[in-house]
């Protein structure tokens, strides 16, 4: 039986993020779709497109339908799960596996207002509880 991906192997490239974070915005959609739904001043080509989500696909981390002539390709792994192994990837080859470090970096070079900062209180004061 065939083990279910949550996650890919290797960190997607940036363009390959740009598509994906489209397609779990979509939920779904075709090449057209994910094309529609790119920046006005981004052009990529159909092509393009078309052959990035192929490669995806075959990273198991799209599914695809056929529908019609084309395809629907369906994201494989949760954006969260991409998130967190995005997270680990980063402490552990940026910030030798010290999550304090980021977050350090994190408060000294992003504009976090006093809104977003009681907001990670809370989530510090919630992950406390749990322990």
């Amino acid at each position: 039986m065939k083990k279910t991906k949550t996650t890919p192997d290797k960190l997607l490239t940036e363009t390959e993020l740009e598509l994906m974070t489209i397609l779990w915005k979509l939920g779904e959609g075709s090449v057209g779709d994910v094309i529609e739904n790119l920046p006005k001043e981004r052009d990529l080509a159909y092509t393009s497109v078309s052959t990035i989500l192929r490669i995806l696909e075959q990273k198991e981390v799209l599914k695809t339908r056929k529908e019609g002539r084309g395809h629907i390709y369906i994201p494989a792994i949760k954006k969260s799960d991409y998130e967190a192994k995005t997270v680990r990837h980063v402490v552990d080859k940026v910030f030798d596996g010290t999550p304090v470090a980021l977050v350090r970096q994190l408060l000294d070079t992003m504009k976090i207002d006093q809104s977003e900062l009681d907001e990670l209180k809370k989530i510090i004061a919630q992950s406390e509880g749990k322990r």
